[in-house]
């Protein structure tokens, strides 16, 4: 005797890619937002991963490359929040 078990209450998606991102909390911006500092988390990765044996250019390097994956966290987390007080200028 298997009984159903809904884990989650239906979720109407018939406007397609505006009610997706409705239901994830993200806005067509939030999600650019998001994929860009994905970019620049990667970049900031690859940095890292090519520092030089030489100590000095590898410290100045590596904290280039560590404050760059910085700004993509910080961008990450409030880069909606940053963005929208751009476009919701009042004229």
């Amino acid at each position: 005797m298997l009984q159903n078990l809904f884990v989650a209450a239906p979720v109407d998606l018939s406007g397609g890619f505006s009610d997706f991102f409705k239901t994830i909390g993200l806005t067509g911006g939030g999600l650019v937002t998001k994929g860009i500092a994905a970019v620049i988390a990667v970049i900031a990765v690859k940095m890292l991963l090519q520092l030089s044996n030489d100590p000095k250019t590898a410290l100045r390097k590596g904290s280039m490359a560590i404050g760059t994956l910085f700004v993509a966290v910080v961008l990450a987390m409030y880069g909606d929040t940053l963005f929208s007080t751009v476009t919701n200028a009042k004229s």
